[in-house]
């Protein structure tokens, strides 16, 4: 279901799955996150030519972990929408930019708050950046050390942090004049 501007999120329909990645039913976003039900979600890890990452700060507004920083676009994917399509979505809906997706990685997340079945996603990409849909607040390029350096003083959305590894969030070398000899 794609919603029609100015509808509300929470009104989304959204695919509950099992444990084994089936659908059992379609619900609104709203009782997803009221119930806790499994759900789909999509995170898209943009590196710029340079190898460095482009994090986020979530708007305040965000229904989930908002104003934390985050090491991917994305979100949850739409009933009967498909894994590919749903991020090319988020990134186009959050970053404003659209481009060849590469499938990095698959994974499942369970905490107090949710319960997903992730496919991760990399793009390699240097903008410009528009921060269309009011869901991102502020972008910044990080290397490993500023990555490391901003995890310890600002909180992260746990997700896609536990999902991701260093090597998928880092997967270029650093350019020549910035390797040590």
């Amino acid at each position: 279901m794609t919603l029609r501007e100015g509808s509300d999120p929470a009104d989304e329909l959204v695919d509950i799955v099992d444990d084994d990645d089936i659908v059992v039913m379609a619900v609104p976003r709203r009782r997803l996150r009221a119930e806790r039900l499994r759900h789909r979600v999509v995170f898209v890890v943009v590196v710029g030519g340079d190898g460095r990452l482009l994090v986020h700060r979530r708007s305040a507004d965000k229904d989930l972990w908002p104003g934390h920083w985050d090491v991917a676009a994305g979100g949850v994917v739409a009933s009967s929408e498909g894994w590919t399509a749903a991020a090319e979505r988020e990134l186009g809906e959050e970053l404003g930019v659209a481009g060849p997706l590469v499938e990095v990685g698959r994974g499942r997340f369970d905490d107090a708050e949710v319960a997903e079945i992730a496919r991760c996603y990399r793009i390699v990409h240097d903008g410009p950046f528009e921060l269309r849909d009011g869901e991102v607040a502020e972008v910044r390029w990080v290397d490993r050390t500023e990555l490391a350096e901003l995890q310890a003083e600002e909180p992260f959305v746990p997700d896609s942090r536990a999902l991701l590894d260093p090597n998928m969030l880092f997967p270029l070398p650093p350019p020549a004049d910035t390797q040590e000899g």
